[in-house]
């Protein structure tokens, strides 16, 4: 039974289908951890801790992870492992409750004075510019005016897609082409957005400078520039992440985290691979709300991440 059944149908049965890998994984190695076992011991424990990493929970996260199921068999002396997919699917809930988010039904945004901007960054290839895209058509969707802002101005490709999303969803792009000052680019999304008291502001970043030093100088001049109309701007950080890149999306977020001040998560492509426990490692391991997550090429498909509805979805055995 679902913890929260506030999800529509048909979102959670495309959340279901979009972890279908990393499901049918999860709990094939969870029943191989436990067979032949009536009771939680050592062994079983070692299998557990296997199973979690090679699930891409990461290491850090597995060893806590562990530590509370030992001292919950320890407390209650003795553990079935028919209790265990209960106490498992508890603590996993527990530490992604501990990242201080709070559950979002829905595409919401915060009140603030003029529109809430959004710098959106991550390497090439994460679905960057997709994640913008199916954003700007989410919001749309419930009635907020958008402005997107081409800032990757190293890719003509990166341009060109945003442009092609804002034309196919019906929200106007600044776009100054390749190879243009893209802090002059986010200045004139902000001034836009600002003119025509737009609800929102999201502005893609480059996904390829050299070392973190470039990296951090771009987004500190995009920030100033942001700040001359907006003095509160960004408002999030959004850092998108490939989900099926596993332990890579760890040495990106990691980087990442350190060149800026990341505030959000999307977690892309889970339904193509079988490492969505990624999520969990992520989201324990740097205490950043994880905000979306897509699973799925649909514009629906990139979904408000809710915790209960995704650890319901990758303990559901049905």
């Amino acid at each position: 039974m679902a913890l929260f059944n506030f999800f529509s149908k048909d979102k959670k049965e495309s959340l279901d289908k979009g972890l279908e890998k990393t499901k049918d994984s999860f709990i094939s190695k969870l029943t191989k951890a436990m067979v032949g076992k009536s009771k939680v011991d050592d062994e079983v424990l070692d299998n557990l801790e296997e199973m979690l990493v090679t699930s891409d929970v990461g290491v850090q996260t597995t060893l806590k992870i562990i530590k509370r199921i030992e001292q919950r068999v320890e407390k209650d002396n003795y553990v079935t492992t028919s209790d265990l997919d209960k106490i498992l699917k508890e603590e996993i809930a527990g530490l992604l409750a501990e990242n201080n988010s709070e559950d979002l039904s829905d595409y919401e945004i915060p009140k603030v004075s003029g529109p809430y901007v959004i710098l959106v960054v991550g390497v090439n290839g994460v679905g960057k510019t997709t994640t913008i895209g199916k954003l700007a058509a989410q919001f749309k969707k419930k009635g907020k005016k958008v402005v997107l802002g081409a800032a990757d101005t190293f890719r003509a490709a990166a341009v060109d897609q945003l442009k092609m999303w804002g034309e196919r969803v019906g929200v106007p792009v600044v776009s100054h082409g390749m190879n243009t000052d893209p802090a002059s680019v986010a200045f004139d999304a902000a001034k836009q957005g600002l003119d025509q008291q737009a609800d929102i502001v999201i502005i893609d970043t480059a996904g390829r400078l050299h070392t973190k030093v470039n990296l951090m100088n771009e987004l500190s001049k995009i920030k100033r520039v942001i700040q001359k109309f907006i003095p509160e701007a960004p408002h999030e950080v959004l850092l998108v992440l490939d989900g099926s890149t596993g332990q890579n999306a760890f040495v990106q977020a990691t980087e990442f985290t350190k060149a800026t001040e990341v505030s959000a998560l999307a977690i892309t492509k889970l339904d193509g691979t079988a490492k969505g426990g990624v999520v969990l490692g992520i989201s324990d391991q740097f205490k950043i709300p994880v905000k979306y997550i897509g699973v799925g090429e649909k514009v629906d498909d990139l979904q408000v991440f809710n915790k209960h509805e995704f650890v319901d979805s990758l303990f559901n055995r049905q």
